[in-house]
């Protein structure tokens, strides 16, 4: 079976969640597309395929629906889109501030003769050229017979405008053309105040894509040559020298130094690291120059990722959001309906309803009684079509996911699965796995009573093993010797042959002789020969510094909090006693962990699960929040919702507290969002609300999604 296909790309063109919701079904009608998301908040879309699919079958999907697909980098698109709405901003208020004077002067001071041909020609200005660009989307969604904020925008601009015209050629029409003019205005002024604090709360993702080097000092021939990052290989030698970033994934080779890992982590104390170890492209070379050797590049490098990851999640959809997406389906025509029926009503029934704006003209200075019934109709048409535009419950949740995944990212938290946010905040059980987790993961060997060739051949089996306990017995010797038919087996130890003898490093079969230890916290591990103990190793895993310190944050959220361990119990219970934990499963397998996440489950619990991403697979993904933790260069961990770069069972801490913190950012924009609509639509139906103000509260209403979403930065 061919691997699954995945692309992330940048769309042009998109105002609102109706335009991002046509790319989706455009891009999911690609034969072979198995999902599409598109993000309306970063302006990219991501897809998921059977097959490779050549980026121009994409364009060309995408362009079918009046949009443009382009592969290049969001920031650059975003860059430019921010140029052009602040020339389209200059340009709307040269034409529109003289035409406010003007209109000001007109009403309070003295008649200015013309006024109506003047608003006629100056607005068309608007409309021709700054505004251009919104009637263009307004046209394009009505060509491909769906509707979007561009759309109630210019149907109520091209309206006022019309009123202007009419006047001059001598309708009994009031004149409403300034009123164009201003509402295209501010909608362009607002659209650069988002566009500004759009680029702003998406910051943290650039700020990963700025650690990407373009070069690279590599080692060719004894000499030191500046080479494109692209066309590094691995294998390659290169020189990183104090204060330089790392280019590439690597091995050290030759020197020592302090490495800045702050971007993968989010904690700013440097680790030490020498020959042998492993270093990540992107972080930052403290202390002494190092020679490195390239083992991985492109795509597959930790950076590129764990940028893709981000990117991933940021365009991804959570369940809340499918509330937002099927009001918005109808919102656009059913408000369209309700204008057109609101100005019908209004021009029919003029002289019956006239009280009603009479009582409220002495508290609302906008309200003129002098209008005609067909132009107080208008009135009522164009301000209900600017109060209704749906911005706000189109950013409300793609701008709480793109800062949210973005801060997670900064402090050492990958999403995987963007539906996990929602999911955390309704999480009752936490199954948390010791080793690694609770404890520090790094075993060492504080006792044994094997002879010196015992604990030779003991050493050399354990490290066919990747078990950190193994890793702590292998570290006793550095012998070789040439075991046969080894095989580990999982959870209980690794068995081996030599001359003829069987033996074995693992668990105890019985641990009563141990029981000082095992009280003490000690995990021990036993050698047999041939069945018969030969000798023991205690081993001590010493617990995080902040473990117990979370596990007592997480149990005052209400989470019930369940150590799974496939240690014996007694060393379960010394370790569960220093961390705090009063729930324990001991002795329990790799393949026993899926069946604990299915009985609390059963209990109806949602259940989150803890582990080290190899062994915990199936629990992992079987779990309704699968935790796992990295290992600092693979990403690729499957079955994982959230992916812990470094770190213990504080992350988990950070993950849950950010988790439910993002979502009630988006259910408050939510709620306010459908609260601006619920409250103002009707208003501006009964003829209460100017369309100039109901243009400022559509901006405002958005602009107070963006700065809600923000708020999580803090």
């Amino acid at each position: 079976m061919s691997a699954e296909f995945k692309k992330s790309f940048t769309i042009k063109g998109m105002t609102c969640v109706n335009c991002a919701r046509l790319v989706e079904r455009a891009l999911n009608r690609i034969d072979g597309v198995k999902f599409a998301a598109c993000n309306l908040a970063t302006s990219t879309a991501f897809l998921v395929a059977e097959r490779e699919i050549p980026f121009e079958e994409i364009r060309r999907a995408v362009e079918s629906v009046g949009y443009e697909a382009s592969e290049e980098m969001p920031e650059e698109v975003e860059r430019r889109r921010y140029r052009e709405a602040k020339g389209n901003l200059i340009a709307v208020w040269v034409f529109t501030t003289p035409l406010m004077l003007l209109m000001m002067h007109h009403m309070f001071l003295k008649e200015v003769m013309g006024f109506s041909f003047i608003e006629a020609v100056l607005g068309l200005l608007v409309l021709s050229f700054p505004g251009r660009g919104t009637l263009r989307s307004a046209l394009i969604a009505l060509r491909h017979r769906h509707s979007n904020m561009d759309t109630l925008i210019s149907i109520g601009a091209l309206s006022a405008w019309l009123t202007s015209l009419l006047n001059w050629l001598d309708f009994p029409v009031a004149s409403f053309g300034t009123i164009g003019s201003m509402i295209v205005a501010f909608h362009l002024t607002g659209r650069f105040i988002e566009s500004h604090l759009r680029d702003k709360a998406v910051r943290e993702i650039r700020g990963l894509l700025k650690l990407r080097l373009e070069e690279a000092r590599v080692l060719l021939n004894g000499r030191e040559v500046m080479v494109p990052l692209s066309a590094v290989k691995e294998g390659f030698l290169i020189e990183v020298k104090p204060g330089e970033r790392i280019p590439a994934d690597g091995v050290i080779v030759e020197g020592a130094s302090s490495i800045d890992e702050s971007f993968i982590s989010g904690e700013a104390i440097p680790v030490y690291k020498r020959e042998g170890d492993e270093v990540i492209g992107g972080s930052l070379n403290l202390s002494s120059p190092l020679r490195v050797k390239v083992t991985k590049v492109g795509e597959g490098s930790f950076l590129n990722q764990m940028i893709k990851l981000v990117e991933e999640a940021q365009g991804a959809k959570i369940p809340i959001q499918a509330l937002a997406d099927r009001i918005t389906s109808w919102f656009v025509p059913s408000v369209f309906s309700l204008a057109l029926l609101s100005a019908i009503i209004w021009f029919l029934s003029f002289e019956r309803l006239l009280p009603i704006i009479a009582f409220f003209s002495r508290f609302l200075p906008w309200i003129d009684l002098s209008l005609n019934p067909l132009a107080f109709s208008i009135f009522v048409f164009v301000a209900t079509l600017v109060i209704a535009c749906p911005c706000a419950l189109g950013l409300a949740t793609p701008m709480a996911l793109a800062v949210g995944v973005g801060i997670l990212a900064k402090r050492g938290l990958l999403v995987k699965n963007a539906e996990a946010i929602q999911t955390s905040k309704d999480i009752g059980v936490l199954l948390v796995d010791k080793t690694g987790t609770i404890t520090q993961g790094t075993p060492v060997v504080t006792y044994h009573n094997l002879s010196e060739e015992v604990l030779k051949i003991a050493s050399s089996l354990e490290s066919f093993s990747s078990h950190p306990l193994a890793r702590a017995v292998a570290s006793l010797s550095s012998d070789s010797i040439a075991f046969k038919d080894v095989r580990e087996i999982p959870g209980e130890g690794v068995i081996g042959y030599l001359n003829g003898d069987e033996y074995f490093v693992g668990k105890a079969l019985d641990y009563s002789p141990y029981e000082g230890l095992l009280n003490d916290g000690k995990t021990v591990v036993e050698v047999r020969r041939n069945g018969e103990v030969i000798g023991f190793l205690a081993v001590e895993d010493p617990l995080r510094e902040d473990s117990r310190d979370a596990i007592l944050k997480l149990k005052g959220m209400g989470i019930r909090v369940v150590m799974v361990t496939g240690d014996n119990e007694k060393t379960a219970l010394a370790v569960s006693r220093k961390a705090g934990i009063e729930e324990i499963r001991s002795n329990v397998k790799p393949s026993e962990k899926l069946d604990l996440v299915r009985s609390f489950q059963a209990e109806g619990y949602k259940v989150a699960m803890v582990g080290d991403g190899m062994n915990d697979a199936a629990a992992l993904k079987g779990a309704d929040v699968g935790i796992a933790m990295g290992s600092g260069i693979d990403l690729a961990i499957e079955g994982a919702d959230i992916v812990i770069l470094k770190g213990g069972v504080s992350k988990v801490l950070d993950a849950m507290e950010l988790s439910r913190m993002i979502f009630n950012v988006i259910r408050g924009n939510l709620f306010w969002a459908f609260f601006y609509n619920i409250t103002a639509i009707p208003m501006a139906m009964l003829g209460l609300l100017h369309p100039l103000i109901a243009e400022l509260a559509m901006i405002l209403s958005s602009m107070t999604v963006i700065l809600n979403s923000m708020r999580l930065r803090r």
